[in-house]
Order: structure tokens, then C-alpha cells, then sequence
């Protein structure tokens, strides 16, 4: 390239992205492009643990699985009677068995924002009590591995658990690692709900608090949506089944975990500033909107002259998120989004979206993104490797 074509190409970018500043500036005040509209959480699966001929912990004259479904029940009736805009959706309604697989389908299918799983915690030793809330990762102690390998036993009374969940061994400490990976794209909204569940736990109910902890526990592995599993106390301990299997107890931790969904439900709703009208496509739903927004730039770039040879160094793109591992770019681990990459960095891999050249446009695109991920941000490329956004920008401005 010469230095004429050269001080061209720069020209021509800058009155690109200057057009492009412009007709931004008049689509935030389009409501036919881009609404104001907020988030919902509209739908929520209430999962209570264990069922049927799987009692779960067993206690003094009071099984898990009585415990879990009495403030599953309680909870998913708080929540439709004073937040109506909520579905509620239960597993299970009644003393039935359901596998750990078809409890993430039935979340799935429905396209729920949150999945709660309400369980009993047990110790072989009566005197540990409190309340722990979980999220799926890699468990970091060994309390936490022996729980997960409680709860994921129920699979060995499933017929062919071992094809169903792709060759998982609940013996096998390795197997959770791999388990571990998933639910990536949801850790940091199902820790924040955690964190919500067990301050409400702390502050209403009055119970021990003992933490927030991470694990990999089957029936969350194939939920797309943030997710976590609430252990409501230790039905080994004398006081603490007394209080588990009351009326007034499960009353207490149900609208324990009700407050916990509503201020998490308050937060997401507030954070976010755009909303796709179809939550069954979501992908389509951004295209539509892009679409309006392709229009507008052909129409500009028909007025203000033939740009179509410019060739940006710089690309843009939503990063979603992020894992040790490969986790695969399959929408189901990523709430049905289409065209997710992964991009390789050192030792890790980012997942991200919408490939653009226009700064001004993936930050609009990043806004919807961020209904569905709420922690995505932009990153940006030279050539295929990743710089800072904030050089990108002075490289074009200049």
C-alpha cells in the first residue's frame, strides 16, 4: 500500500466510524430499533431433591425427600402469589422418582432464567448444622467432594446411568473435574443468587451460616441458566430435623430463599437496559435488531459514498466467558446462542460472540448479549491476537 493509499484507507475508516457514531445516536432514540426495555426473569424451576423410591438423607421419622419437597411447594407459592409475572415451574409436585438428567431437561425445554435444587444436607457425625448453598465447579475441599458424591449417587439406581451421563463414575474423584466445566457461562449469576440465598438464610431465618461452595453436582451439569442447589441443613442432627421437618421451619426457609429471588430478580431486572421480545430465539432476536441496525449503515453508506473497500486491522468481539478447559462451543452450554468461538489464550479459552469490525456496533450488539450473560464485555483483535480495547480504539481514532 502507498502512502497516498495509506492515509486514505485512514480517511475513509474515520468517516466510516464517524457515520456510524451518528447513526447510533439516532437509533438509541429509535424505539422501533431499540427499545428500552428491561430484563425479565420469567421463569423459574424449583427442584425438589430426591423422590419416590429414592428417600435421600434419612433422619429421625423424616426422610430428604419429604423435607425438600415441603419447601419447594412453599417456596414456588410464595413466589406465585406475590410476583405473577413469574412462572414457576416445579420437577416434581408429588413423592415421585425422577432422574437427575430429565430435572435439567425440564429446565431447559422451558427456557427458565433460574434453577433452584432444594436438598437436606446429613453427616455421619450428629453434631455439624447450617445451611450451605452450591454452584457447579470443581469442588475445593474434600466436605464439599463427599457431599457432591452423596447427592450424585441417586444415579445408581437410574437404568443405564452410566450412557446417560457419558460415562461419569460417582466413585471416581476425576470424574467431577470434568463435570466441573460446565455451567461456566453461568458461575458468576448462580454465585450471586448463592450469595443472596444464604445472607437471607443468615439474616431472616436466623440459621448457621456455612457458606457458599462449589461442587459438581450432576443435576446442575446440563442446565443452561444460572443454577444452584441450597443443602436447607444437616437432618443428622437431633434439633436441627426437628426444625426441618416442621411446618414453621420449612415456612421459614422457604420465604428465606423467596427473598433471596426477589432481590436477585430486582438486581438482574435493573442491570439490564435491553430485552429481546421472543425468549424462545434468542439468536433471532439479535439479528433483528442488527438487521435494523444494517439498514440504517447501508443507507448511510449509500448517501455518503462507497466504503466497501476498507479493510479493518481491528475486530471486535463479546466475550462471554471463560474456562481452564475446552467446554465446546455447542449453544446448549451457552442459553442457545448460535456461533459462540473459542479462542484459545495461553493456557485458557474465552468464549465469545459477534464478530464486528465496528467498535460503535458490538458495543450496541454486547448490550443484548448481556440479557442472557450479564458479566460479557468486548475484547478486541489485531490481526487475530488479543490487545487491550482501550489501544484498539486510539489505533483507529489515529
Amino acid at each position: 500500500m502507498n502512502r497516498a493509499s495509506y492515509n486514505l484507507y485512514f480517511i475513509d475508516l474515520t468517516t466510516k466510524i464517524l457515520i456510524l457514531f451518528l447513526i447510533f445516536s439516532g437509533l438509541l432514540n429509535n424505539n422501533n430499533c431499540y427499545g428500552q426495555s428491561k430484563k425479565k426473569i420469567s421463569v423459574v424451576v424449583i427442584d425438589a431433591g430426591h423422590g419416590g423410591k429414592d428417600p435421600g438423607a434419612k433422619g429421625n421419622k423424616v426422610n430428604e425427600k419429604d423435607v425438600a419437597l415441603g419447601i419447594a411447594l412453599k417456596l414456588g407459592g410464595l413466589i406465585q402469589n406475590n410476583i405473577p409475572d413469574v412462572k414457576v415451574i416445579f420437577t416434581r409436585e408429588t413423592d415421585v422418582f425422577i432422574e437427575l438428567f430429565q430435572r435439567a431437561e425440564i429446565a431447559n425445554k422451558n427456557q427458565a432464567d433460574l434453577f433452584i435444587s432444594i436438598h437436606v444436607n446429613s453427616n455421619p457425625n450428629s453434631i455439624p448444622f447450617g445451611v450451605e448453598t452450591y454452584f457447579m465447579g470443581e469442588a475445593k475441599t474434600k466436605d464439599n467432594l463427599e457431599v457432591a458424591k452423596k447427592e450424585n449417587a441417586v444415579i445408581l439406581i437410574e437404568d443405564n446411568y452410566s450412557s446417560k451421563y457419558e460415562g461419569y463414575d460417582p466413585k471416581s474423584s476425576e470424574s467431577f473435574i470434568m463435570f466441573s466445566l460446565f455451567q461456566k457461562a453461568y458461575q458468576a449469576q448462580s454465585l450471586n443468587f448463592a450469595s443472596y440465598v444464604q445472607d437471607q438464610f443468615k439474616d431472616y431465618a436466623q440459621r448457621i451460616n456455612r457458606g457458599i461452595k462449589q461442587a459438581g453436582f450432576l443435576v446442575l451439569w446440563k442446565t443452561v441458566m444460572p443454577s444452584v442447589l441450597v443443602e436447607t441443613g444437616f437432618i443428622s442432627n437431633p434439633e436441627e430435623a426437628k426444625f426441618l421437618k416442621s411446618e414453621h421451619g420449612q415456612d421459614v426457609l422457604a420465604t428465606s430463599i423467596y427473598k433471596a429471588f426477589k432481590k436477585y430478580k430486582i438486581d438482574i431486572e435493573n442491570r439490564s437496559m435491553f430485552v429481546s421480545n421472543n425468549r424462545g430465539h434468542k439468536d433471532s432476536a439479535i439479528a433483528s435488531k442488527s438487521h435494523c441496525l444494517n439498514d440504517s449503515i447501508e443507507k448511510s453508506e449509500t448517501s455518503s459514498g462507497d466504503l466497501s473497500d476498507v479493510r479493518p486491522l481491528i475486530e471486535f468481539l463479546v466475550q462471554i466467558a471463560s474456562s481452564k478447559r475446552s467446554i465446546g462451543v455447542r449453544k446448549e452450554n451457552f442459553k442457545g446462542l448460535d456461533h459462540v468461538e473459542e479462542i484459545r489464550v495461553n493456557d485458557s479459552y474465552k468464549y465469545a460472540v459477534g464478530r464486528k469490525t465496528s467498535y460503535a456496533e458490538v458495543y450496541e450488539y454486547s448490550k443484548i448479549v448481556r440479557n442472557y450473560f450479564p458479566e460479557a464485555f468486548i475484547i478486541a483483535f489485531r490481526n487475530g491476537k488479543i490487545i487491550p480495547v482501550r489501544e484498539a480504539l486510539k489505533e483507529i481514532k489515529n
